[in-house]
């Protein structure tokens, strides 16, 4: 069965499974998802645990050993198996396979691995949890999420957010949920339970906003400069290579122009289909909503800010990519029909 970390619970609701796959890119939600699975099995008289960190060379019939031994006190066990990579190989996805399809009796197995894409989940190993066992797919928040997760958040810790306080703590602790988990553990310090206005949150929470180049895309194509904006200060505030920053504007630019009426085609650049079916989605409304023009002109300013970046010029240069970048969100606004 798949899940997500909302629906954990229910899954829990009795005697654990044999088999689980905990798989994410957002270290906050993959550890509390492991610890709520390990509570549980605790709960059911799993009393031992070892862990296993499967790097290049690992022993994959040392693990099978261990899934068959016996222990010593007849005890029933967490064995934990940590990849680095969620591709085990050839050999070790029999093994995996192999030890969900033939549990032991006494033996739990949790797996923690990095966020499986989507083209890998239909592989035999990962079907083999799904099938037999559970998946949790614990995933970075989309930002139209985020607000959502961190009012449910304060109000089981007894807070009573108002709307301006969550956007503010949202846009505060963007893409850094250990941080956001850390604020809102600090308001209920602070504070006390009870009403929180976006002045206290202004107040107490410092801003702990990560980004990558691949929101800044989405913020773009999606047209919301504030955020934009906020995406371009947070890269240049982490040192971020600026051509870096430029290629992706760049490319976004390019696949507007690229796009061919919202059928992206076989044939298509590669650059209109990567991102999967929210990216598209996007794409198609901002190749709607972004004159050629501008856009040709947009890319033409990219290109010389790049020069602006290698010394080229005279020009601030991430305050061009601000300009490119914002014009880009608010092209087309008072377009008719």
């Amino acid at each position: 069965m798949r899940l997500v970390p909302e629906t954990l619970a229910r899954a829990l609701d009795g005697p654990p499974a044999s088999a689980w796959l905990v798989a994410g890119d957002e270290p906050l939600l993959v550890g509390e998802a492991c610890d709520a699975i390990r509570a549980r099995a605790r709960a059911h008289g799993y009393a031992g645990r070892e862990v296993h960190f499967v790097e290049r060379g690992f022993d994959w019939v040392e693990l099978h050993g261990s899934l068959r031994a016996m222990s010593l006190f007849a005890e029933q066990r967490i064995v934990e198996l940590r990849l680095m990579s969620p591709k085990p190989g050839t050999e070790g996805a029999k093994a995996l396979i192999a030890a969900v399809e033939d549990p032991s009796p006494d033996v739990l197995l949790l797996v923690i691995t990095d966020k499986i894409e989507y083209g890998d989940r239909s592989n035999a190993w990962v079907q083999a949890f799904e099938k037999r066992g559970h998946c949790v797919d614990a995933e970075q928040l989309l930002p139209e999420q985020l607000p959502g997760w961190l009012e449910g958040r304060m109000r089981r810790v007894g807070l009573e957010p108002d709307p301006d306080a969550v956007q503010l703590l949202a846009e505060r602790c963007e893409g850094n949920l250990v941080a956001a988990h850390q604020e809102i553990e600090l308001l209920r310090l602070l504070a006390g339970a009870g009403p929180v206005s976006a002045e206290t949150v202004a107040d107490s929470v410092a801003n702990s906003a990560r980004y990558h180049v691949f929101q800044l895309g989405e913020a773009l194509l999606a047209g919301d400069a504030p955020r934009t904006v906020r995406i371009l200060d947070g890269l240049a505030a982490d040192g971020e290579g600026l051509p870096l920053v430029l290629w992706c504007i760049a490319e976004e630019i390019r696949s507007v122009l690229q796009w061919n009426g919202g059928n992206a085609g076989y044939q298509s650049p590669m650059r209109l289909r990567r991102g999967g079916r929210r990216r598209s989605t996007l794409l198609a409304r901002a190749a709607q909503r972004v004159p050629r023009a501008v856009a040709l002109e947009l890319l033409t300013a990219a290109a010389r800010a790049d020069g602006l970046a290698k010394g080229a010029g005279k020009g601030e240069a991430w305050g061009e990519v601000t300009r490119i970048a914002t014009e880009f969100c608010i092209a087309g606004r008072n377009r008719s029909g």
